[in-house]
This record gives structure tokens, C-alpha cells and sequence, in this order.
């Protein structure tokens, strides 16, 4: 079963046995199963919140897909943009919560750890298993532990090349 706590759905949003509290889901939405839509939250248009994420205080963009096993607080995201599996806004110091903001068309590889406060780029990329504890620029890809920024070489290969 749904819960529904003061909140406002718009048209033909699907919520499956998930929890929304206090926040708004725009038309053609979904969430769920198992998923925790807490307080302050905006879940725009078409966006996609599948199971076990939690969203608290953040704003989804149109078309964002959440897939499943995710965290997503403090943050906005842009249009279009694909969080992967087990992707987490580490946006907690101990003391004072931080912001999150990835741009529209962005990339989010599974198991990424996005330390607060943070910017990712439009249309930039994290690998999989990626801590990104620096803000990455527009179009740019970073991995590893910490991330590190990729360059294209003209073979059209991504090679990881430590910036700076």
C-alpha cells in the first residue's frame, strides 16, 4: 500500500507501495516500490524513482531516472539525468547538512558517493564506484577513489589522465 502524507500528485503518477511526505510529484511520475519520498522533496514530470531510494528535501528535474538503492538528499538534479544503483549525496559533515546540485543530461555511474557540497556538470559522468569529492565541470568524466578526471585522446578511447 501507499502512504500519502501531505503531499500533492499530479496526473497519472504511479506510487507503489513507497511513502511521500510533504512534497510534490509531478504528472506521469513514479515511485516505487519501496521507496521513501520524504520532506521538501519536487519530483518533476516523467522522473523516475524506482525501488529502495530515499529522496529528502531535493528536486528532480523532468525525465531523472533514480533507478533503485539510492540516497538522494540535499540535492537538485537536472533534466534528463541518470542516477545509477546505489548512488549516495554524502550530505552530512556531523554538524551541518550540504548541497548537491548535477546538472541536466548527466551521467551518474552505479555506486557513486557524491561528497556535499558538490556540482556536477551538465551532460558530465561518473564512473562506477566513483567517490567524487571535487566539483566536476560541464561534459567532463571522472572515476576511481578519490575521482579523478578522464581526457579524451583521439582515438575516441576514454583514458584516466590525473588533471592538474
Amino acid at each position: 500500500a501507499a502512504i500519502i502524507v501531505d503531499s500533492r500528485l499530479g496526473d497519472r503518477v504511479i506510487v507503489r507501495s513507497s511513502t511521500v511526505e510533504d512534497s510534490v510529484v509531478a504528472d506521469d511520475a513514479d515511485i516505487g516500490p519501496y521507496s521513501h519520498v520524504r520532506a521538501g522533496s519536487e519530483i518533476g514530470p516523467r522522473a523516475h524513482i524506482g525501488n529502495f531510494a530515499e529522496i529528502k528535501n531535493a528536486r528532480l528535474a523532468s525525465g531523472v531516472k533514480v533507478g533503485h538503492f539510492s540516497y538522494i538528499g540535499d540535492a537538485t538534479i537536472g533534466e534528463e539525468t541518470n542516477v545509477g544503483a546505489g548512488t549516495v549525496t554524502a550530505n552530512f559533515d556531523g554538524a551541518r547538512k550540504h548541497q548537491t546540485d548535477i546538472g541536466a543530461h548527466a551521467f551518474i555511474g552505479s555506486d557513486t558517493i557524491l561528497r556535499a557540497p558538490i556540482n556536477i556538470g551538465d551532460g558530465a559522468r561518473t564512473g562506477a564506484g566513483s567517490v567524487v569529492t571535487k566539483d566536476v565541470p560541464d561534459g567532463a568524466t571522472v572515476v576511481g577513489v578519490p575521482a579523478r578526471l578522464m581526457r579524451r585522446l583521439p582515438t575516441g578511447r576514454d583514458h584516466a589522465v590525473e588533471e592538474g
